[in-house]
């Protein structure tokens, strides 16, 4: 990909020989977040998902980044939790049960961060992501895979449903599209995730960071207090019923219509030309 990470969080993974397991780089007002254990196909280690929650905390804090970026280095995007990882806890005292909550409470921790942050996120998927990885990308707002890309839970195959997984796949695909991929297991290719409703974009091989960045610069022009009401209302509504979401919709509406930055643009709109934003 042609995003070259600079700056990083401070969380550090023995395999990845002292680099940090996370790089991030400001291109102007985006930040790119790039998985960075290519070594171990990025599997979400615990350093690895206390990391992207470091960056993501302190982005949220960030006015001056308007969009997120999540890619990764190396053969695959993420092959989701690290196995060995946990697999080494089974000879604690419980077996490892403790350290699989803690791991499992982290990524959730993350994957909620994520639909927080006041910034979208856009996920630059180029290779293989599977399970908690396929998680990451169907929990990020939007999506561009190359053609390149593919997907799958395959947690059934070795006795583990992924059931962590389930949570973004039923939220983002149709029931049995979802049902469909936690119970084979299947490896579907970035078309195939087109079709379902995984990803947004599929792109030539080696351009999904481009398409991302080009996207999320198309969002970063708009008014960043506008996108924040609008993101934080879409999820909200989603796990609302019908009435109660439209209620909810129409207190967001008339709260919109009362900011500055909805004067300014429907001003703008009525005398033909490019809105000022202001942020508020």
């Amino acid at each position: 990909m042609p995003m070259k990470a600079q700056s990083s969080a401070s969380a550090s993974d023995p395999a990845a020989a002292n680099e940090p397991v996370v790089l991030r780089e400001n291109i102007g007002n985006i930040a790119v977040l790039t998985l960075n254990r290519p070594q171990a196909r990025n599997s979400l280690s615990e350093a690895m998902l206390e990391a992207l929650w470091h960056e993501l905390e302190g982005l949220a804090a960030d006015k001056r980044i308007r969009a997120v970026v999540v890619a990764a280095r190396g053969s695959a995007f993420s092959a989701g939790h690290d196995l060995k990882e946990l697999t080494a806890h089974r000879t604690d005292a419980d077996g490892g049960r403790s350290y699989t909550r803690h791991v499992m409470q982290r990524c959730s921790a993350v994957m909620l961060a994520i639909l927080r942050l006041p910034q979208p996120v856009i996920a630059a998927v180029e290779a293989t992501a599977t399970a908690a990885g396929c998680q990451l990308v169907a929990t990020c707002d939007l999506a561009v895979a190359s053609t390149s890309a593919k997907f799958c839970t395959p947690g059934v195959h070795i006795g583990l449903f992924c059931s962590t997984p389930m949570v973004a796949l039923s939220r983002n695909l149709t029931r049995k599209h979802a049902l469909e991929m936690l119970l084979t297991g299947d490896m579907i290719s970035a078309e195939d995730a087109y079709r379902v409703g995984l990803v947004n974009r599929v792109v030539e091989p080696g351009t999904a960071g481009e398409e991302a960045l080009k996207l999320a610069r198309k969002i970063a022009a708009k008014s960043t207090a506008v996108v924040k009401l609008g993101k934080e209302a879409f999820y909200r509504q989603l796990e609302m019923g019908i009435a109660d979401a439209y209620a909810h919709a129409t207190e967001v509406m008339v709260k919109n219509m009362m900011a500055r930055d909805a004067k300014e643009g429907i001003s703008a709109f009525v005398e033909k030309r490019q809105p000022t934003w202001e942020d508020r």
